[in-house]
Parts: C-alpha cells; structure tokens; sequence
C-alpha cells in the first residue's frame, strides 16, 4: 500500500494561479457537437487559455473526452452509440482527428502536445502502472503538455474508468497534481436546479453536505457524464488529498487565475496511490475473503499482506489477478486488492501457513493471497 503523509499545497481556489503541476478534464460537450463535430470556436479557446497556464509556469495534464464525439460525423452516427463495438469505431476514427486538431493549435502557441491512452487495467497492476507515471512525468519534464483519454478502443466493459471524470481523478494522483479542474456545460453544482431556485455550492467541505442533493444521472448527447459524475470525481479526489474544482468550461480562464467560480471541493485525509484509490472505490470486486480478526488487524497496520493463515472463508467467482473485498467476521468491508489465486485454490489453504503450504502444495504457494502492495484499506 503506498500512501504519502501530505496534503495538497494548493487548499483554495485562489491559489490555482501558484500551482505547479494541475490535471485539467473537458468534457464531450465541451469541445464537440454531434452536427459538426468538433468545433473549432471552442478548441481554440481551450487551448489559448490552457498555454497561458503552461506560459506561467504551470505544468498541465489534459484529460480530453470528445473521441468518441469527434467519430460520430464522419461515420453518419446520429447520436452516440450504446453499444461498445461502434463506440470502439467512432473512437478509433475520433481520436485521431481530436489529436490532430490540438497538436495543430498548441503548436501555434509553442507547445508540444502527446497523446496517452490509458485502460483501468493500466492503473491496477503495478508494471504497467509505474510505466504510466514514468511516461507522464517525463514529459512533464521536457516540456510536453499529455493529452490523456480512456483507450475507448481497445477497452471492454471490464477495463472500463466508465467516465473521463474517474480517469481525470486517478490521473490526478498518478502524477500527484496540486489540484484536479472538471470542466464540462455547467458552471458550478447547484443545490437544486437553477431553472427552480437552485443556489451555486461555492464549497463543498465533505461529501455529507452534497449527498441529498439530487444531481441527476444523465449526461449530454455526446458525452457519458453528468453532474454525478463530477461530484463523485471530485470527492473521491478531495477525499484522498487533492482538492478539485467542477465548472464550466466557459469559465475556465476564471478559474485558472483563481477567481470565484464554480464548486470548490476541499481536500481532506492524506494523499493516495492513483492505484489505491482505484482498488479502494473503482474496482468490480468479483468475491469476498472473510477474514479472523488477527488477520484484520495486521493489514489494518498497513503494512503487511493477507496470508492464508487469515482466512476463514471466501465466496465469488475470481481469478488470480482480480480484484475481491476483504471482510471482518462481520462481514464489514475492511479492504480491497487483488488476489494472487482464484477461487477455487483457496479453500485448500484456509487457516494454514505459508510454510505448510509450500511443503504441502509445492512452489506457486508461498506468495502471499493478496500482497501489501496490491492492498487499500478503506
């Protein structure tokens, strides 16, 4: 389990114009249309007000949803696909003129641009995971701004963030940015709509003072997100230590000089792993490992793994390498990770110890059930 004992230096919307590295998202509707895909009055306001940034010194991480989008007119879709095959073509065709269309406009403002796909699957095992933070901070350090986007086609529904909002949070602490910024079509989160009196959030200090409010589950016609999705990317990331900033993108040059706009979700706790904060509250947990309570308290510590000795029972249907729950006696979740034997192998190795579980079973059978590292407390 890899967590860090600070949080974000940033702890206001008024410090934006100091940070030193932020993870920006923009939405579908953001940047595209479904007559003309993508719009070119709304790109380059983007991007004139995301290399002002970067000319102050900011280093920034762009999150950019519209492949999809972008595929759609060129294909004669009428409307975003359902299913996952013809989103796999519409962004297979989008994204390469969505990239095409900011490596042409940030380099009439002097920057280099790369574009970087990624998959859940790449921010759950640990290679690939350091690959992905290798990738992106190196360009960060030469100068590169990463245009990143969910590889919509190569990912199925297993290997899915689901949303660019969920994938703009883990990025954000995969590169350990000061602050996460969601820009979409709305200016701020309101507590009811403001077609019936709703009032601007200004700030949202912890997830108990948004969670009556209904926020919706749509999204646009272009797009997969809604204000839920927001809200709830942008509390997991101020849960786990980095404070986040949902509105429009209309308002995007406001808010990066720090100007009072939108919701403010404030950070709280210590910062996390992008890896832990997937397994904690993202992962699709195919079983459950119930656990003796000498067992609960060890990987409570945080510094040790889930030995067989530990286990009492499990039930679902999993495989080594995918993600379970892990429970008390009770039956009260503890912590996630992902599990080195499928669920068949372990009834055999209940209760006993590693040492009698390589003299009995033979080699394969002295790795811990679920490593330390692959664990998140919850």
């Amino acid at each position: 389990m890899n967590t860090t004992k600070t949080l974000s230096a940033i702890t206001s919307r008024a410090q934006l114009p100091q940070a030193k590295r932020l993870v920006v998202k923009v939405g579908s509707s953001s940047l595209t249309t479904v007559e003309g895909g993508i719009s070119q009055e709304r790109m380059d306001f983007l991007v004139e007000t995301l290399s002002r940034t970067v000319a102050s010194g900011t280093e920034v991480v762009l999150v950019s949803s519209g492949a999809i989008a972008a595929g759609l007119a060129p294909l004669a879709l009428a409307k975003r696909p359902k299913d996952l095959a013809t989103q796999q073509a519409a962004a297979s065709v989008g994204q390469g003129l969505l990239l095409a269309q900011y490596t042409a406009q940030f380099a009439q403002q002097g920057i280099t641009v790369a574009q970087v796909l990624l998959t859940a699957d790449d921010l759950m095992r640990r290679t690939t995971y350091t690959n992905a933070l290798r990738a992106l901070v190196r360009l960060l350090n030469l100068g590169v701004l990463p245009i990143v986007n969910e590889n919509d086609t190569v990912a199925t529904h297993e290997i899915r963030f689901g949303d660019n909002d969920r994938l703009a949070s883990l990025v954000a602490h995969l590169v350990k940015a000061d602050a996460l910024l969601l820009f979409s079509d709305v200016d701020s989160v309101y507590d009811a709509h403001p077609a019936q009196g709703g009032s601007r959030i200004p700030l949202v200090g912890h997830p108990d003072e948004i969670r009556a409010i209904d926020l919706g589950t749509s999204g646009s016609s272009v797009g997969t997100g809604g204000m839920i999705t927001k809200v709830q990317a942008a509390t997991l990331s101020a849960s786990a230590g980095i404070p986040a900033l949902v509105t429009s993108t209309a308002n995007a040059a406001r808010a990066l000089a720090g100007e009072d706009v939108g919701t403010w979700f404030a950070a709280r706790n210590t910062r996390r792993s992008a890896r832990d904060v997937w397994l904690a509250h993202l992962a699709v947990a195919h079983g459950r490992l119930m656990l003796d309570a000498g067992a609960v308290r060890a990987i409570r510590s945080g510094e040790k793994s889930l030995l067989a000795a530990g286990i009492t029972s499990a039930t679902g249907d999993f495989e080594a390498g995918d993600a379970v729950e892990i429970c008390d006696a009770s039956g009260t979740v503890v912590a996630r990770g992902l599990v080195n034997y499928a669920a068949l192998e372990l009834p055999a190795m209940y209760g006993r110890s590693t040492s009698a579980l390589l003299t009995d079973l033979g080699e394969g059978y002295e790795k811990p059930v679920v490593h330390v590292d692959d664990l998140a407390l919850i």
